[in-house]
């Protein structure tokens, strides 16, 4: 038996911080692609330490609904879990490694996949984002697209996985203007109209959940409210441009997708899941030499 264990933050203060991995669970599940699929989170219950505990399979796969490399991934996921000091074999995301270990407390073999946001087909699921917010499945002649993160002098790589999911889209020639915005460093997204030419430009922050930064501080900053209670037009203009404000990413249903490849690419045996969650999602198919 294999199971899928879909590890997120969680919020005590926001009940919809969860809804986004609740969401993507039940469709893996409906795959029948694991046996047995279930959410454990840092902020809410079940907890990383105790979620080994809920399955019954022998083989357990655990998937990190995070966006970049960092803390908790590289530290308090993998500790947690038990399985910190268990290295496995390469994985094609640089600077990635994913763990294999067997709690003792548990008697289970646990694979430990990479982060959700770093995976390639994570560019698929913004281009996805991008359709969803216009209405357009053909969006990109004549749009900007940025692609928004939170940024930190703390750790590079929250900028990182911005900048690769920007370049890769940069590089399909979809959209006429691709960029990567961030939060907290510069280019900063309070300034998005200056780093666009296109008038139409679709905002699409790099977040799991909405939350505070989603829903208030980046639709302020970027001058579509000047209040979020009052909500805001989409698109929205700003300076002469029209702005689509999509929310964070990690709502899109194709999110599904990037769980089963990472679970995949840890050996977990997937059958046509993934073709199954693609077509179930509408989901955008890179081109052939991608």
């Amino acid at each position: 038996m294999q199971a899928l264990v879909i590890v997120a933050h969680g919020s005590h203060l926001n009940p919809d911080s969860s809804t986004p991995t609740y969401r993507h669970a039940d469709t893996v599940r409906e795959t029948g692609a694991f046996d047995e699929v279930v959410t454990g989170f840092w902020k809410e219950e079940p907890h990383f330490r105790e979620v080994l505990r809920t399955v019954e399979s022998d083989e357990v796969y655990v998937v990190p609904l995070f966006i970049s490399e960092g803390y908790f991934t590289e530290e308090v996921i993998p500790r947690e879990l038990r399985v910190d000091d268990d290295v496995g074999l390469d994985d094609p995301d640089p600077g990635w490694e994913p763990r294999r270990g067997a709690p003792e407390d548990v008697d289970k073999s646990v694979h430990y996949c990479g982060p959700v946001g770093t995976h390639d087909a994570m560019s698929d699921v913004i281009v996805q984002r991008a359709e969803s917010v216009t209405g357009d499945t053909d969006v990109g002649d004549g749009f900007g697209l940025t692609v928004v993160g939170h940024g930190t002098e703390r750790n590079e790589n929250s900028a990182k996985a911005i900048e690769y999911h920007a370049d890769r889209i940069r590089e399909r020639g979809r959209f006429d203007e691709v960029k990567a915005l961030f939060m907290d460093e510069d280019p900063e997204v309070d300034d998005v109209t200056d780093f666009f030419e296109s008038d139409d430009v679709v905002v699409v922050p790099l977040f799991i959940a909405d939350g505070y930064h989603t829903q208030e501080d980046i639709p302020e900053d970027m001058g579509l409210t000047d209040d979020y209670r009052k909500g805001w037009e989409t698109p929205g203009e700003v300076d002469g441009h029209h702005i689509w404000y999509s929310g964070a990413v990690g709502t899109e249903d194709l999110m599904a997708d990037v769980v089963l490849e990472r679970a995949a690419e840890a050996g977990a045996d997937v059958g046509d899941a993934i073709e199954t969650v693609r077509e179930l999602t509408g989901g955008v198919r890179p081109p052939a030499d991608d």
